[in-house]
């Protein structure tokens, strides 16, 4: 699976409908409202690299009001859930 950081201006006084909208894609996993340069941060989920020509420019970046993304493609995704797993290898409860 591979993981992107969509990182994405929109009109400001239209963040929650376009927040939905790209929440609503298949692909995304996750939307976030953000402070900072950038209005929002979705998560991209696909099974290979060539989905995400269709996800990103494809889909995300036509829906009107959105001004412009910056994409940024996991190498490796860490979670607590992780660490706590690779911690107690070797540990007998």
């Amino acid at each position: 699976m591979i993981t992107a950081i969509v990182l994405i201006k929109t009109s400001v006084d239209r963040i929650p409908e376009i927040a939905e909208r790209i929440a609503a894609l298949e692909n995304v996993s996750e939307v976030f409202s953000v402070t900072g340069t950038y209005d929002l941060i979705a998560m991209v989920r696909v099974a290979r690299h060539e989905d995400l020509a269709e996800v990103i420019p494809g889909r995300i970046s036509k829906i009107p009001g959105v001004q412009g993304t910056d994409t940024h493609v996991a190498f490796r995704t860490y979670s607590q859930h992780d660490l706590e797993a690779a911690f107690a290898i070797g540990l007998d409860n």
